[in-house]
């Protein structure tokens, strides 16, 4: 980074040379053409005087008279040098070097780093743990080799290294204190960076995000604790939604093991769900459930009791074994289709999908703008022709997996309105996208943000969790406070906004309780509810996240 800060002060030495040399000679032919030609002589100081006010836009018109064509022109040429160095050397030249340096620096170096974790790149893929980690005050660093990107998260508040792993390894020099290393970069960038960690002395996890699972392999052998394909698993979940036969089904990650899940599905208009009051449903006493609230009209809404409405057209967050969990799904969208899952998208995640559903022996058509080996319909999901040959409105669901949101959006949109009826099925790059996909018109909409944040947060801060959106979160922990009382005390939801849905005991996991249950010392206890609220839960009953080393 020294480097780089010599090479720019280089340049701005260079160019004061360049300006000061042009206002010298541009002064000097002004004095002698003033002298020849107008018959009117300046001296030299008036005359470098004019130059400089000229090439800066900022002359006072002392000298406004011109008799000389030649002259005339000189001056008109002048002119439009000044209005260049005005509108291009100066604001890409000069300005990003005194922004530069008269701004608040970007360190160059890491700091302190014990007990905090180091993430070399940022990346949607560790949009959402960064946000929680903030959220609990948990200290990490951003290694950023981008500069713009640099300060756009350091205007966020976020602790930020600008440095070059290429050109000055040095940077890292006391990353060996570090917690933790997550390494976001791409695969050969995450391959340098796991390297020049192990050289600095770092032995604590590393932990990497690769795009092609072929990495793993030599990743871990040259120093990663563990390397994740966050792609390859989001592939994996929007594959389980489309197909029953994918089993068991993937509910965003399965985080908290085979006992207990979370499902989203949207209640369709037909289904005996649609405005049901729960307490007439009595799906707890029949089907082991609990219903933890639904999304509607772009917020979600937390089951209050028996009187709450389940809105047509909304989605249900489900909480209970995933059989259980399948039968309610079942009720939601009782239409049951027999036609092929149709993807639109094959890029890596689409690859994923479909090598799943095949193996599943599920009926596929994909759908690419580009003619490759695997594609059955060249062309665009916005067009209805496209739609049309794909037979999307015979499809048993449509699978959107698309690299760009702003398509996904219009594409869903589209999809929708062509197919009112079929399950819509998208995946998300930026995790804060998701909402907006699900007003959209998807079914189920989940983000490799979300997806990599499950994952890393199981590792980083030693947490199950699943999480539903960007704003539900669902935890495993130990009993705390809540030893003595009724899971469904309610003092907990009135107190912090968290609801208990499961409770863990003796490897049973328990769902619908008798008005004499009481929570033991031993026992595991589901929560879900906001970041805010799980945090004024565990910090009211003294809770822990805790892990299942069975699950």
């Amino acid at each position: 980074m020294n480097s780089i800060l010599k090479r720019s002060l280089g340049q701005f030495l260079l160019l004061i040379a360049i300006l000061a040399g042009t206002v010298f000679v541009i002064g000097v032919m002004y004095m002698l053409m003033m002298d020849h030609f107008e018959g009117s002589p300046r001296t030299f100081l008036r005359s470098i005087q004019w130059a400089s006010e000229t090439l800066t836009t900022t002359g006072y018109g002392a000298d406004n008279h011109w008799n000389h064509p030649l002259v005339a022109s000189f001056v008109i040429l002048v002119q439009f040098l000044g209005q260049f160095l005005v509108l291009l050397v100066f604001p890409v030249f000069l300005l990003p070097y005194f922004e530069e340096q008269f701004e608040f620096k970007l360190p160059h170096v890491l700091l302190d780093m014990v007990g905090k974790v180091l993430f070399f790149r940022y990346g949607p893929a560790i949009e959402s743990l960064l946000t929680e980690l903030d959220a609990k005050k948990s200290p990490f660093v951003i290694f950023e080799e981008d500069m713009t990107l640099a300060r756009k998260l350091r205007d966020r508040g976020f602790e930020v290294v600008l440095g070059s792993l290429g050109e000055e390894a040095c940077v890292l020099e006391g990353v060996q204190r570090a917690r933790a290393v997550v390494a976001n970069g791409d695969d050969h960038a995450n391959a340098n960076c796991t390297l020049i960690v192990r050289e600095r002395g770092y032995t604590g996890p590393l932990y990497a995000l690769a795009d092609d699972p072929l990495y793993r392999a030599p990743m871990i052998q040259i120093g990663a604790t563990e390397v994740f394909t966050p792609a390859h698993v989001l592939g994996a979940a929007l594959a389980s939604r489309a197909s029953m036969r994918i089993n068991p089904p993937v509910e965003g990650m399965h985080l908290l093991g085979s006992k207990v899940g979370m499902a989203e599905f949207r209640v369709r208009a037909g289904s005996s769900l649609a405005g049901k009051a729960l307490g007439d449903l009595r799906l707890r006493e029949q089907h082991g459930v609990s219903i933890i609230g639904q999304w509607y009209g772009g917020s979600f809404t937390t089951s209050k009791g028996p009187q709450t409405r389940i809105e047509p057209g909304a989605i249900l967050v489900v909480v209970g074994t995933p059989e259980s969990l399948q039968a309610v799904e079942r009720m939601a969208m009782p239409i049951r289709r027999t036609g092929p899952i149709v993807l639109a998208g094959y890029g890596a995640v689409g690859h994923k999908v479909i090598e799943m559903l095949q193996d599943a022996d599920e009926d596929c058509i994909v759908i690419d703008k580009s003619a490759e080996p695997g594609v059955d319909v060249v062309g665009s999901v916005l067009e209805h022709a496209t739609l049309s040959q794909a037979n999307v409105r015979d499809a048993s669901a449509v699978i959107l997996a698309l690299s760009d949101d702003s398509e996904s959006l219009f594409a869903t949109a589209v999809v929708r309105d062509y197919a009112p009826g079929v399950p819509l099925i998208v995946r998300v790059l930026r995790t804060p996208n998701t909402d907006r996909l699900c007003r959209a018109g998807a079914d189920f909409a989940i983000s490799v943000g979300q997806v990599a944040g499950q994952i890393l947060a199981f590792h980083l801060l030693d947490e199950q969790a699943i999480y539903v959106e960007n704003r539900i979160k669902f935890i495993r922990v130990n009993a705390g406070k809540m030893v003595g009382s009724h899971p469904w005390h309610s003092e907990v939801l009135e107190l912090t906004g968290a609801k208990v849905v499961a409770v863990e005991r003796e490897r049973e996991v328990l769902i619908e309780f008798e008005s004499d249950f009481v929570v033991r010392h031993d026992d595991a206890l589901f929560i879900c509810g906001s970041l805010t609220a799980l945090e004024r839960y565990q910090h009211s009953f003294n809770a822990k996240t805790t892990t299942d080393a069975n699950a």
